[in-house]
């Protein structure tokens, strides 16, 4: 994977990574490709040449898309018809990447996107110059609000508008970090067990539904639920649904607590059911390729497959999210 950017730091901890999760039996409760999606198509396709990796996705209500270019150092805005068009390219740090934690090369990650069009996400170098929370303004240059340790790698990303504040994962380190949208120090918001990575990646992806923050963990295959107490602070994780090898970001679909989850090795998506239950809903025959994460506008799913490991045609998927 990786072979024309020159990332055998990745290449070798991402395919150990897949080819365990691969090997993972499922859970008797995951079933075969199932009806809650249909009419599964590619429509974007990205250069890997290019470090067009798509990792993380931020929807606009005229129809566009946000998507973060990993190896790229990369902000995209892509078209309702798929065209792509490059916003920013975040600096090289010094060293070229090469202390990045885990992977050795730098990458930008999670994204969201408030009200006013301002996009706020995440850079990850290895070093303390560049590693943090980013903004970018409408007609405006990124700009770094927020430092984040450079032995840590910030991953997942999620806003409370209502709160202006920032939420961060960070997979290495085990722990999600607060940050105002205004920048400054971020804050140690928690650090539980259940956060922390099996030696490879932890907490990854990031959501905030109905009074708490819902995280996952890569290498744990879980997904976690930590109540924001009404003074801020985080309540007790409890894990929501296991067996889910792989799992990067995710979606809940409108439906209660129903959630939508990429699973980064096996090239799948699983519909999670409250109860924790899921079956898988896409695979590789509908063009996946170690997909990253998962939106939905309305009753159109987007899938964002990086293909970190198949080295082929990263892209992404469209599908219809049936009644």
């Amino acid at each position: 994977m990786f072979k024309k950017l020159s990332t055998p730091a990745l290449s070798a901890a991402i395919l150990v990574a897949a080819s365990a999760a691969a090997l993972t039996p499922a859970p008797a409760s995951a079933s075969a490709v199932s009806a809650p999606l249909s009419g599964a198509r590619i429509t974007t396709h990205f250069d890997l040449t290019k470090g067009q990796t798509p990792e993380n996705i931020a929807l606009a209500p005229d129809g566009a898309a946000y998507v973060t270019l990993a190896a790229g150092r990369q902000i995209a805005e892509i078209s309702p018809k798929g065209a792509v068009r490059i916003l920013a390219t975040l600096p090289k740090p010094a060293d070229g990447g090469v202390h990045t934690p885990v992977l050795g090369f730098p990458l930008t990650v999670g994204i969201v996107r408030a009200h006013d069009g301002t996009l706020y996400f995440l850079y990850a170098t290895g070093t303390p110059d560049l590693t943090g929370v980013w903004r970018l303004r409408p007609g405006g240059v990124p700009e770094r609000i927020a430092a984040l340790p450079a032995d840590g790698l910030p991953n997942g990303l999620a806003l409370d508008a209502s709160t202006h504040t920032l939420y961060v994962t960070d997979s290495v380190l085990g722990t999600i970090w607060r940050v105002p949208t205004t920048g400054g120090t971020p804050t140690a918001w928690s650090t539980a067990p259940e956060l922390a990575s099996a030696g490879f990646l932890g907490a990854n992806g990031l959501k905030i539904h109905r009074g708490a923050l819902w995280a996952t963990n890569l290498d744990k295959g879980t997904v976690l639920r930590i109540p924001i107490h009404h003074d801020g602070r985080a309540g007790s994780v409890r894990t929501e649904a296991t067996g889910l090898p792989g799992i990067d970001d995710f979606e809940f679909t409108g439906r209660g607590d129903q959630l939508l989850a990429a699973l980064n090795g096996p090239s799948e998506v699983a519909l999670v059911q409250p109860d924790g239950s899921h079956s898988i809903v896409l695979t590789p025959a509908d063009g996946l390729q170690n997909p990253t994460s998962v939106a939905l506008r309305g009753d159109t799913v987007y899938v964002l497959s990086a293909a970190y490991v198949t080295a082929k045609d990263p892209n992404i998927v469209r599908a219809h999210l049936n009644d």
